[in-house]
């Protein structure tokens, strides 16, 4: 690791969908599990409305939802990954409730995590050729606010001190997908696992195989900061700890 590189000890992936995390930082937390880090992977929702297919009607959502969560599992596996949590809520219909937030509050309080990954709740254009999903946006929005000021704030969702649940101050938020980026990570040593943990999203991508386009998009985020490969994200850095770095 670099010098000066965050490596937290235990840290939280919170993303709405099966294969979102994979799409976006698993090269990351790929790097971070090689290195010791025990990451805890939070899936919102199970993709139960993941297919276009036009012979599938409400009556497939249980099976593909248990597919998708197998293959979440499995890229899990993959990226040495040592706990999943499938929070399932509805697939497409996510909303950034209080529910939801002490759900994400409750996880963090049990797992400690030092640091929290999540989507850009703000981001909803991206080029002219994509819009953000609702659901990375309300799943970012309620992971954001769990972290902060939720985990660690002992009289919000005072239910979870009956639960023996104390406060827990979250040190860093990565978020990924922000205009702004202000953190690249190496992960030329990962991307390889990245693929590979992503292509178990077999339901997702059929015949596509995603290599080329996840090596341009990392490629690129790479170029200016003298890696082969990187991922990009905006840190907000809650507190400062020597031991990490």
């Amino acid at each position: 690791m670099p010098e000066k590189e965050f490596l937290p000890k235990i840290a939280m992936s919170i993303h709405a969908h099966p294969d979102d995390q994979e799409f976006t930082v698993a090269g990351m937390l790929a790097r971070w599990a090689q290195n010791g880090c025990q990451v805890v992977s939070v899936i919102v929702t199970s993709g139960e409305a993941g297919s276009n297919d036009p012979s599938k009607n409400a009556d497939y959502k249980p099976e593909l939802a248990s597919l998708r969560e197998a293959e979440q599992s499995a890229a899990n596996a993959v990226l040495g990954i040592t706990e999943t949590v499938f929070l399932r809520y509805p697939d497409g219909a996510l909303e950034p409730t209080l529910d939801l937030r002490r759900d994400l509050t409750r996880l963090v309080r049990r797992c400690r995590p030092e640091a929290v990954v999540i989507g850009d709740p703000q981001g909803v254009f991206y080029g002219n050729g994509y819009i953000n999903h609702p659901d990375h946006r309300a799943a970012a929005q309620a992971g954001l606010y769990a972290a902060f000021p939720s985990a660690g704030t002992r009289l919000i969702f005072t239910e979870l001190l009956a639960e023996g649940l104390e406060p827990h101050d979250v040190k860093r938020v990565y978020v990924h997908g922000a205009e702004k980026s202000d953190t690249w990570v190496d992960i030329t040593g990962t991307i390889d696992v990245k693929i590979a943990a992503l292509r178990k999203h077999a339901s997702q991508l059929g015949d596509w195989d995603p290599e080329k386009m996840i090596r341009e998009w990392a490629a690129e985020e790479g170029k200016e900061h003298e890696m082969e490969y990187a991922e990009a994200y905006k840190v907000m850095v809650l507190s400062e700890d020597e031991d990490h770095g």
